[in-house]
C-alpha cells in the first residue's frame, strides 16, 4: 500500500492506522487507502 500514497504527512497517517485492530479502524485504513491514492494519483 506504500507505494500508492506518496506524501510524507499521507505515509504518517497510513502508520498509525495500520497500528489499529478494530473493525472500525480497518475500515478506516482502506478508505483512507481509495482516497489518498486517489488524491496523490491526481496531484502527479
Amino acid at each position: 500500500m506504500d507505494k500508492y500514497i506518496k506524501t510524507e504527512c499521507g505515509l504518517d497517517k497510513l502508520e498509525k492506522l495500520k497500528s489499529s485492530t478494530s473493525l472500525v479502524g480497518k475500515v478506516r485504513l482502506w478508505w483512507f487507502v481509495v482516497i489518498a491514492s486517489i488524491r496523490d494519483t491526481i496531484k502527479i
